[in-house]
């Protein structure tokens, strides 16, 4: 049995922790838990991974929600919850137990974090230390639309002091869902205004939102046709343009709603300069590792960085594309290059980076007569479903049209079909440039396709 492909899988994911191991090392990554998965059997798993990112030199700041147990416990005590819109107000005789409640769901994250300490080398416990404080100075809400909020608040700062010095210590933060008056008087604030704030004033590279809830999904939500789709379901990835979009075009659904409530707070991250959010099922072990640090990831991921680009061919990149070039080599789909093949034309070439990886390539051969041979069209893969193939055709295409060509061509023996989605149509070899019909191997009997460009 032949296992090559499945070691090379292998060691591309290897290639990639690496890469993202020493890419975001050291960095400050904000978690924002919700309630119910404190309660999943799959919790002790999140908070071992976690427990590893801290051990391992990552910055890790826990924000736990608790509004369903902070239902229970008042039920429990028989205050009642009044809400305006979907606000709570927290009354004087309800914010002590609303403390309690929080408080109690912070120790079940910090007692997690304990028992999912790992074993370091030389058989000591690598003991991951959490403190749970007082790190969210909050303000009032007052009166807001004629309704007293009453000990309902919102963050007024985060003291990132304390908490760079937890940091620097190797321990991780907690920050429960109460923050206190200069004067020391004590709010009920989401903890999604806590994450947000505390992900914008430490710098955080990453925001991970870490729900029960199974995500955006058609035909409950309308979602654009480009959108990307991961093998679970959910939508693989999202800029911030297409998140607005995925928003106005859920309107109806309003407040409330916690897919939608939840790519708001990632927006709104991400217009405040949190590079990466990522929304993923804490239900799902190891969900957290894959979506670190792994490119296609197991969330979804809204990018306000560079995240993935098509750029010209650089000599470091020549490696890259012939070993994704080689499997279609080897079955005589693509033509046979060498690196002194691909380095003479090395200006003709473009590929599809993914956060400094090269996952497909194209060329743009220049054959006189107004005529271009899109050629060497090659996609990794594991990114099959990401459309990088179509989006490296409609840059050459592009590109064709600037460099004032009149029209594009392939030459396939097997993949007429996807072309022709793209509006190519087949075409005689003889309408070729006859530089290129100088050149054509008659042995392979390729067909030609084209397409005609409105330049």
């Amino acid at each position: 049995m032949d296992n090559t492909g499945s070691a090379w899988s292998q060691v591309d994911l290897i290639r990639e922790a690496f890469h993202y191991q020493s890419r975001f090392e050291s960095s400050t990554m904000v978690f924002k838990i919700d309630y119910p998965v404190t309660e999943d059997p799959g919790f002790p798993y999140l908070m071992k991974d976690l427990a590893l990112l801290a051990q391992t030199g990552f910055r890790v700041v826990i924000v736990p929600g608790a509004k369903e147990w902070i239902d229970s416990v008042l039920l429990e005590y028989g205050i009642v919850s009044n809400y305006s819109g979907s606000t709570r107000i927290t009354t004087a005789a309800a914010i002590p137990f609303v403390e309690m409640a929080a408080f109690h769901v912070a120790t079940q994250v910090m007692t997690g974090l304990a028992a999912g300490s790992s074993v370091v080398p030389g058989g000591k416990t690598g003991r991951v230390d959490a403190v749970i404080g007082n790190f969210v100075r909050a303000r009032g809400l007052g009166v807001e639309g004629g309704v007293d909020m009453e000990q309902t608040g919102q963050v007024d700062r985060i003291l990132t002091d304390p908490i760079s010095r937890v940091l620097d210590l190797g321990m991780v933060p907690i920050l429960p869902c109460i923050g206190w008056s200069p004067a020391g008087k004590p709010y009920n604030v989401s903890s999604d205004e806590i994450a947000l704030a505390a992900s914008t004033a430490l710098g955080a590279i990453k925001l991970f939102i870490v729900t029960l809830d199974q995500g955006l999904r058609a035909p409950t939500y309308a979602l654009p046709e480009n959108i990307q789709f991961g093998e679970n379901g959910r939508i693989i990835r999202l800029t911030p343009q297409e998140t607005e979009t995925v928003l106005e075009m859920n309107l109806s659904f309003g407040a409330g709603d916690k897919p939608l409530d939840e790519l708001r707070l990632a927006l709104q991250a991400s217009k405040a300069g949190v590079e990466r959010v990522h929304i993923i099922d804490g239900r799902e072990e190891g969900a957290v590792l894959r979506e670190l640090f792994s490119n296609l990831g197991a969330g979804t991921m809204i990018y306000a960085d560079d995240y993935e680009s098509i750029r010209p061919l650089k000599n470091r990149d020549i490696p890259d594309i012939l070993r994704l070039m080689e499997p279609l080599m080897q079955k005589g789909v693509l033509v046979r290059r060498r690196p002194e093949d691909i380095q003479e034309k090395k200006d003709d070439y473009a590929v599809f980076e993914i956060d400094d990886s090269v996952h497909a390539c194209g060329a743009l051969h220049d054959w006189g007569e107004g005529q271009g041979e899109i050629a060497a069209l090659t996609t990794d893969p594991a990114y099959a479903d990401m459309g990088l193939g179509r989006r490296i055709v409609r840059y050459l295409i592009d590109r064709a049209k600037k460099q004032g060509l009149r029209r594009v061509f392939i030459l396939t023996t097997r993949t007429q079909d996807w072309f022709e989605l793209l509006g190519f149509k087949e075409c005689p070899i003889d309408s070729l440039p006859e530089k290129k019909r100088r050149n054509y191997d008659r042995e392979r009997k390729s067909k030609a396709y084209a397409l005609e460009l409105s330049l």
